[in-house]
């Protein structure tokens, strides 16, 4: 198969939000780009999904985030309860203050929805949208990437790999592989009128976390209050036993069995029929390999505990096109330069997002002294997010 003639500038592998927001913000930029994606259609797996100030002053630029906040839910508050005894820990007003405070909103919204927005973006500025087409290989030369893939060889100044957790790019510069937390998630999301019972008002103004030892449950309100989302997340008894399989519902049950009344209320409003398993990666500080480099999770996947999966993702692609800007079209520099930035910033990430989770989990004594520690922080107080939401 010959290769085909460069009609691109950039082709992204990998058409989730990660490869949707670097198409997007480098046709902005004046790139012709295609996105290949292996699946038959653009669509995400999952329910809801939480967009801090980072990722929404982005969005904002790019001219995306009125209607992401017209799909999506403005919380009122990020509220930390105890899942044991229920009672509330601490929480952070999200409302004209933080907005003015770091320049965004906070917003919450289902994942397809986003996903919808970023496609019908990345349509308006000329984006070449392929679905069905899975990439085997990428090789990079002097001046040009070579993409293998099932619609044949193409090529382009630069390839991004955006394929996921497992990408098949990645290998070309690191060995390791995904590390297996022993947390398993379920998730739910349903319109409000089939629930058992309607969500109070806090309920579904309010994004709130149980956290609890070894597990922890997350509500909110998606679609303008129709919808409620539910996640949660415990270490697996059947992981620690060494079983190949686990993490089934009755794990779910049996790790829950000692939380309060809302939170095995709301163990109701899950989809029981599939669990996720959760990993990351140890962060790595190549991300480059000649004319290709990583972004989102092929990158930096991380767990989820400071829902900064895809805002990350998004910086990604707002870095990446600004590189590309200031490089006057020097790839080899601008990916350098790219790469340069977010390693670091990822990496503070993801290593942040391991400690927090341990927080979230702890029991006995440190449970004690976490909630107290937790009770003792005045609401205004944003020194533990201002590296995070003001970057």
């Amino acid at each position: 198969m010959t290769v085909s003639e460069r009609d691109v500038d950039v082709i992204v592998v990998g058409g989730g939000i990660g490869g949707l927001s670097s198409a997007l913000a480098l046709a902005r930029s004046g790139r012709r780009v295609r996105v290949l994606e292996r699946a038959p259609e653009f669509a995400e797996v999952g329910a809801g999904l939480q967009i801090a100030p980072n990722a929404t002053r982005i969005l904002r630029e790019w001219g995306v985030l009125d209607e992401v906040i017209g799909l999506g839910v403005l919380p009122r508050r990020l509220v930390f309860r105890d899942a044991v005894d229920g009672r509330e820990l601490t929480h952070l007003p999200l409302g004209e203050e933080f907005v003015a405070r770091y320049g965004g909103p906070y917003v919450v919204i289902h994942r397809s929805d986003l996903l919808g927005v970023l496609q019908r973006a990345c349509d308006r500025a000329g984006v070449d949208l392929v679905p069905n087409c899975e990439v085997t290989d990428v090789e990079t030369a002097q001046d040009t990437a070579v993409v293998r893939s099932a619609a044949g060889v193409q090529r382009a100044d630069v390839a991004i790999g955006a394929d996921g957790l497992r990408s098949r790019l990645r290998a070309r510069l690191s060995d390791d592989e995904p590390v297996n937390s022993g947390y398993v998630a379920y998730r739910g999301a349903f319109p409000v009128e089939e629930l058992e019972t309607e969500p109070d008002e806090r309920a579904l103004t309010d994004v709130v976390a149980y956290i609890g030892p070894g597990c922890h449950l997350v509500q909110y309100s998606l679609r303008g209050g129709e919808m409620f989302n539910t996640v949660a997340v415990f270490r697996s008894p059947g992981f620690l036993r060494g079983e190949a399989e686990y993490g089934g519902p009755e794990e779910l049950d049996e790790v829950f069995a000692g939380a309060c009344p809302q939170v095995r209320h709301g163990l109701r409003s899950l989809w029981r029929v599939r669990h996720w398993k959760m990993f990351d990666r140890v962060p790595v500080p190549n991300w480059v390999d000649g004319r290709m480099a990583l972004t989102g999770d092929a990158a930096h996947p991380m767990l989820q505990y400071l829902a900064q999966g895809a805002c990350q993702a998004i910086e990604d692609a707002h870095c990446l096109a600004a590189q590309a800007a200031a490089s006057s079209g020097d790839w080899p520099v601008a990916l350098k330069e790219y790469e340069r930035v977010r390693t670091e910033r990822t990496a503070r990430v993801q290593t942040s997002a391991r400690v927090w989770g341990d927080i979230w989990h702890v029991d006995g004594v440190a449970r004690l002294l976490r909630n107290e520690l937790f009770l003792s922080r005045e609401p205004g107080d944003h020194k533990h997010v201002d590296w995070l939401y003001g970057a």
